[in-house]
């Protein structure tokens, strides 16, 4: 069977959408109608006009795209990807650090459940975080659950001090100094493209730290021919796709061949094929979770940032 061929075909007897996260196998592109971080994707899921939204994504995602059109339905594909950062809190322990840290607003990343979005002032994306700390105008921030992220944050604004809870994204953090230093003397002349979820000590070395979406947007305007590229390996997967197809004659190296996230290599074509043809491994979000939720991550898209 051409899985390919065959998704296309429900997709259009179903008036279904393919939303796919970069750091997903590579071939999940192929059948996608939107690829990209997570910031881009929310935008989309709230866009689209599609009766089913598949999230080749993990389960937060799958939820924000529910969060985002409640009337649709959204399937995700593998219901056991999830994401260690994001189960790092649940709400009592959201509870106690807030209750610790009294009134102080309570920024959350996006990897994050509806139930702590719910529990939250707005919500960001690695791209974002930095405008949506600055728009709330106040002395202190709370940021959950990403602690790497937060202090990032915290280092780009001087009148603002960001309380983190001690989250983090175990595969970025797997990218250590001495690989850094190592790749700066095996490839002198190669920009180092950083993402904010590593190590602090990693992220001062540096070239262009930015989200998902930041770090493929540079690389593709640079004229540099050679780049090491510190994050997700579904990252480095497309950028030399693209460098081949398009005839960029770029080459993009992966700063370590372990960067992988388990999570969001659950999903394949054949999960995508018979979660859409079945409609199975429905999202639902409880009512009053889904309403809290939806203002949290709606308050950041207003911001247009």
């Amino acid at each position: 069977m051409d899985l390919i061929k065959e998704i296309n075909k429900l997709k259009k007897e179903k008036n279904a959408i393919i939303l796919t996260h970069c750091y997903q196998n590579v071939e999940i592109d192929e059948v996608s109608d939107f690829v990209g971080d997570s910031l881009y994707l929310s935008k989309m899921a709230s866009n689209t006009n599609a009766d089913i939204i598949v999230f080749a994504g993990v389960y937060f995602m799958a939820q924000s795209a529910k969060l985002l059109s409640p009337n649709k339905k959204v399937l995700l594909p593998e219901m056991n990807s999830g994401c260690a950062m994001a189960d790092m809190i649940d709400v009592e322990n959201l509870k106690l650090f807030k209750e610790k840290n009294p009134n102080i607003p309570v920024v959350c990343y996006i990897n994050s459940t509806a139930e702590i979005k719910a529990n939250c002032d707005i919500c960001c994306t690695s791209s974002n975080a930095i405008d949506v700390v600055k728009s709330l105008n106040a002395p202190k921030v709370l940021f959950v659950p990403d602690t790497y992220l937060g202090k990032y944050v915290q280092t780009k604004l001087n009148n603002v001090e960001v309380i983190t809870f001690n989250g983090f994204c175990p595969t970025h953090l797997r990218i250590r100094v001495d690989e850094i230093s190592n790749a700066r003397k095996n490839y002198p002349n190669a920009p180092i493209l950083i993402h904010p979820e590593c190590h602090h000590d990693v992220v001062k070395l540096a070239d262009f730290v930015g989200s998902t979406k930041e770090i493929m947007e540079f690389a593709k305007k640079s004229d540099k021919k050679q780049f090491i590229i510190a994050t997700e390996k579904g990252v480095v997967d497309r950028l030399n796709r693209d460098s081949k197809n398009l005839g960029w004659g770029k080459e993009f190296i992966l700063i370590d061949e372990n960067i992988i996230c388990p999570s969001m290599k659950m999903n394949s074509l054949e999960k995508i094929y018979d979660t859409l043809l079945n409609e199975k491994n429905e999202i639902t979000i409880a009512d009053d979770v889904l309403l809290s939720a939806q203002k949290c991550i709606k308050k950041m898209l207003d911001l247009n940032v």
